[in-house]
């Protein structure tokens, strides 16, 4: 049995932009994450920006927050707040995202980030973001990971939905930060879902 043709998304790290959401959309990208704040209370108002239009143009679009070491519970908290004031938290919204790659950020950060952001939201679902190499030698998904942690991995392989490493809970594979996606001037990260997750395994 042949695997369907993995659903597609793109991901904004802190200031890159897109020039049209609507183009971005009819060329089959169905989910955006955009990095819309980092630490305990910086948030980047033109991601903020971002993320209204890729809603309105019908992406399924959600905020990432940045992690720095330390502070757990007010990352959480600013995160949350961003979220709900922009709308990213309702129903079929792309659920929030952590992305570590800081030093320090480790899977005792990952692990009370969830469980504040889950507090302060009443939402369950979560994303986590790391480049392959974080996943392989210094984060442990599974003492965090449970049935609602969807893992997100970086390899730019150009093979999407095929990251090179497997846990049962990775479900995204950004294949890809090159440009050729309309609606956008420049590289862009380019994500696939990752058999068999579909794009409603990431959705609120």
């Amino acid at each position: 049995m042949q695997e369907p043709e993995p659903e597609r998304g793109i991901n904004l790290s802190l200031h890159e932009t897109v020039d049209d959401w609507t183009a971005v959309r009819a060329s089959t990208v169905l989910f955006a994450s955009i990095t819309v704040t980092e630490s305990t209370n910086w948030t980047d108002s033109a991601a903020a920006k971002q993320l209204m239009e890729a809603q309105r143009a019908g992406l399924r679009a959600g905020v990432r927050h940045y992690a720095r070491p330390g502070a757990v519970q007010d990352q959480a908290a600013h995160c949350v707040r961003t979220g709900k004031r922009l709308g990213a938290f309702q129903p079929g919204s792309l659920a929030p995202a952590l992305e570590v790659e800081a030093e320090g950020v480790d899977d005792r950060f990952i692990k009370s980030w969830i469980k504040a952001v889950r507090h302060a939201s009443g939402l369950r679902r979560v994303l986590v973001y790391a480049d392959q190499e974080y996943w392989k030698q210094r984060l442990h998904p599974d003492k965090w990971a449970d049935s609602e942690v969807v893992l997100w991995l970086t390899n730019h392989n150009g093979i999407p939905g095929r990251p090179g490493w497997f846990h049962p809970r990775l479900g995204v594979h950004q294949h890809d930060n090159q440009a050729g996606v309309p609606g956008v001037r420049g590289p862009i990260g380019q994500d696939s879902l990752v058999y068999p997750f579909n794009l409603t395994d990431l959705l609120l």
